[in-house]
């Protein structure tokens, strides 16, 4: 049994659904306590400090690298400086091909041991590594040459500076350079949690992969900036920024956006294209950080749905209506819902810009809406859900099976809430034909699928 402070020698020999190195103690020659330890990779040896024991696992730290494993990247090709600090990108330091792998294992894994299912997911989809990200929301901070710009550190607010994360766009660095060298000419301070005082505490970015355009949204405590022509002159000379928006959020709070916003410059909003449709995008809009990859995503699901032309297609948790809307051509009737108001009128906006005429979009929970629709008699053809991390509730589902739908596609970003969710709909006479896992966010934990359910 390990004790807080031990110095072990270690093997990793798997990867948790975090992203952390499992490995175990020797415990009189037999197989031990599970150490949890972030940072390393299958086959890494490692001189682990034990820095915490619960009753049945421990975590630990790596104090030595002693040997690597093969899926661990050479040093010198972790080419961010601050990845370790900044934890939010768990696989930066292991192969592309051996975070695939791991994630591939992760859906495995869930299928098998909490679905009970006998499904060997698909190959898994992978994505461009870098870069891939259209969306960034960095806190400020005061420092003692003006403001600073990062993330937090993994369960903390120890702001870990960085303006050129990996995973964004490079033009967001050169966003945020435009706003220091006016904050620091403006005399502009960072908020303060502790005490409430200073400006700015966020700066929100958001680009347009296919038209190339950039939203810039300073989120203050205040609508009273200083010197806001200089600003703009400043960002303006940043490629493809086309709107400048300030948000103002006065509220002790971690909630990152307000209630009220205005522009400084442009619409206030910038166009993408999705799947062939054009989508508005203003600071509150929901859409997919990796735009790229939401094509591969929908297209999967389309194929899975199946669609002749003739079928009512039923999207629930449907957001802004991306996914339905990309497959609305292939339906007779389509039918979104979604519980946040803001979402569902883009949406609405959304269809009607793109010529949608089939669409109907209902403000409401999954379940009162599965139901209201069930008493009006409507029965889905097909029905698509793209839940929350916590996947459906039980009601949800059993309203699902009781509009008896020939197929049901489930789009997941969570393999755990998935084969739960699998497993019960397997009692209601709907079976997993496929799985198809997608990694949608490189260099972190997380990981998509798409799976295929028919009615038997």
């Amino acid at each position: 049994m390990p004790k807080k402070n031990d110095l072990i020698e270690l093997t990793v020999e798997a990867m948790s659904s975090e992203g952390n190195g499992i490995a175990h103690c020797t415990e009189n020659g037999e197989r031990g306590m599970a150490v949890f330890i972030p940072a390393t990779a299958v086959g890494d040896r490692v001189l682990c400090r034990i820095v915490k024991v619960e009753k049945r696992f421990a975590y630990g730290r790596v104090e030595q690298l002693l040997a690597a494993g093969e899926d661990r990247l050479p040093a010198e090709e972790d080419a961010c400086p601050v990845s370790a600090p900044c934890g939010g990108c768990v696989y930066r330091h292991v192969t592309y091909e051996a975070e695939l792998r791991y994630k591939w294992q992760r859906v495995a894994d869930a299928l098998s041991r909490i679905g009970g299912m006998a499904v060997t997911p698909n190959p898994i989809v992978g994505s461009t590594p870098e870069r891939y990200r259209n969306k960034a929301q960095y806190p400020v901070a005061n420092g003692e040459n003006g403001l600073r710009f990062g993330f937090y550190a993994p369960r903390s607010h120890r702001l870990v500076e960085q303006r050129d994360c990996l995973l964004q766009p490079r033009e967001f660095a050169e966003v945020l350079n435009a706003v220091a060298a006016w904050g620091d000419a403006a005399g502009v301070k960072a908020y303060n949690e502790a005490d409430g005082s200073g400006l700015l505490r966020h700066v929100y970015i958001r680009k347009a992969e296919a038209t190339g355009q950039i939203m810039v949204c300073l989120v203050c405590t205040s609508g009273r900036l200083p010197h806001t022509d200089d600003l703009v002159d400043r960002l303006r000379k940043v490629a493809g920024v086309c709107t400048v928006v300030v948000n103002i959020n006065r509220k002790d709070t971690n909630v990152v956006l307000g209630d009220e916003e205005f522009s400084l410059f442009g619409s206030g909003t910038i166009e993408d294209r999705l799947c062939g449709l054009t989508f508005s995008l203003s600071p509150r809009s929901f859409y997919q950080v990796n735009r790229t990859q939401a094509e591969v995503l929908y297209a999967l699901a389309a194929e899975a749905a199946a669609l002749t032309g003739e079928e009512t297609l039923l999207d629930l948790y449907c957001g802004t209506g991306t996914i339905g809307l990309s497959m609305a051509s292939k339906a007779k009737n389509l039918i979104g819902v979604e519980v946040v108001a803001a979402a569902v009128a883009d949406a609405r906006r959304n269809a009607e810009r793109n010529g949608v005429q089939s669409a109907r979009f209902i403000c409401a929970d999954a379940g009162e809406a599965a139901r209201r629709l069930r008493d009006e008699g409507i029965r889905p053809d097909v029905v698509v859900i793209d839940p929350p991390r916590k996947g459906c509730t039980p009601d949800v589902i059993h309203t699902i099976a009781e509009m008896a739908p020939t197929r049901v596609v489930y789009v997941s970003c969570d393999p755990a809430t998935l084969a739960r969710d699998l497993k019960l709909f397997a009692e209601l006479g709907y079976q997993t034909e496929q799985v198809t896992p997608v990694d949608m966010f490189p260099r972190t934990a997380h990981v998509e699928s798409v799976a295929v359910l028919e009615r038997v």
